[in-house]
């Protein structure tokens, strides 16, 4: 158990507001890998409310009400952000809340935060997630690792991720896979160029086919998901006088929830054949699952409204382990990662009363 900081009692000050608590949160810098200062709040603020059974692992903090209800739901959010861009430290402007963190995602944590603090007796049992390095590779994920060590404290009969998604349900998501597509020549001097190969030449085949790639976009459950294919980095040379016998391009290819990962590395292959595909990074998509009764009635609860989720979310790892999941939180995920990221107000104020209906029974 760690023992309560200043930080967890400047957040405890705020929890009856979710637009300070966001604020608060926004201005405890956490870039992935770097969370311990946010966790340790974050934990000496649940451990206050005997209502929450509260358990830490690494950075990932878990709190769960255990009144012996019918069934049981996760809030979920993860407290990293991608690094600082002179975004910090918050600021309020006319309805909008500006700062690193306010989209994605410390708006959602500060609803989740907020209502593990204020529902105390919800008609269905509750689990709160809080979780590190969400914004890096899947190994260092918080959930991943908490799946692998603890996959009981992740059962569920529903789970709502509160990434941002401009106050509407989000269903499913996009798989998403990193290669590494390697071209290879012959070094040479480059006074002597006919003498080699040069592999960086060799590249522009496979730049014209990302230049050239038209999206597939099949429509899931009445919804229409755009798959992306980019190049991410191209790295190659050995030096000013020398024909580069190699050439990495890497790739990002985020496909559609209604192709598996051995798919999409397959159409990777095919496509860039004959040269070397590997994979670096690779997750899941998450089908839509609208029509799921526990989904049905959440979007109905919240709005009745729902769109594609465009990116990748955690929602793939709660699909993987049989537990239906949606995003819906604060924020226009189009502001996420970007020196401008803001939330606005109403979003968060929205929210928190959607959410807290629904957990109530009420809606």
């Amino acid at each position: 158990m760690s023992p309560a900081t200043p930080l967890s009692d400047h957040l405890a000050d705020a929890v009856g507001d979710p637009l300070e608590l966001t604020r608060r949160l926004v201005d405890i810098p956490s870039v992935s890998g770097d969370e311990q200062a946010i966790a340790d709040a974050v934990e000496g603020l649940l451990r206050r409310y005997p209502h929450l059974e509260v358990e830490r692992f690494g950075h990932t903090v878990v709190a769960r009400t255990q009144l012996g209800r019918a069934d049981r739901v996760v809030l979920a959010g993860h407290l990293d952000t991608v690094p600082e861009h002179d975004n910090l430290p918050s600021r309020l402007e006319d309805g909008i809340l500006h700062g690193l963190g306010t989209c994605d995602m410390k708006g959602g944590v500060a609803v989740g935060l907020h209502l593990a603090a204020t529902v105390t007796d919800p008609p269905r049992d509750v689990t709160y997630l809080f979780y590190e390095c969400e914004e890096v590779e899947a190994e260092r994920n918080g959930l991943t690792k908490l799946a692998a060590a603890r996959p009981d404290l992740l059962e569920a009969d529903f789970a709502v991720l509160m990434e941002p998604s401009n106050a509407v349900v989000e269903a499913g998501c996009q798989g998403t896979m990193r290669v590494e597509v390697t071209l290879t020549g012959q070094r040479a001097h480059s006074a002597r160029s006919w003498m080699g190969s040069n592999a960086i030449h060799a590249a522009a085949p496979v730049l014209e086919k990302l230049a050239a790639f038209e999206a597939r976009r099949p429509v899931i459950d009445g919804l229409e998901y755009r798959e992306g294919l980019n190049a991410v980095g191209i790295a190659g040379g050995v030096a000013g006088n020398v024909v580069p016998d190699t050439c990495v391009v890497s790739v990002n290819y985020r496909f559609a929830p209604d192709r598996s990962e051995e798919e999409a590395l397959a159409f990777l292959t095919d496509l860039f054949a004959p040269h070397l595909v590997q994979v670096k990074d690779s997750s899941p998509g998450a089908l839509p699952g609208l029509g799921v009764p526990a989904a049905r009635d959440f979007v109905t609860a919240v709005g009745g409204e729902a769109n594609p989720k465009f990116g990748w979310t955690d929602v793939a790892r709660f699909s993987g382990l049989g537990v239906p999941a949606v995003n819906f939180g604060p924020g226009d995920p189009m502001y996420a990662h970007r020196q401008d990221e803001h939330v606005p107000v109403e979003h968060v104020a929205r929210v928190a009363a959607q959410l807290r209906a629904w957990l109530a029974g009420t809606s």
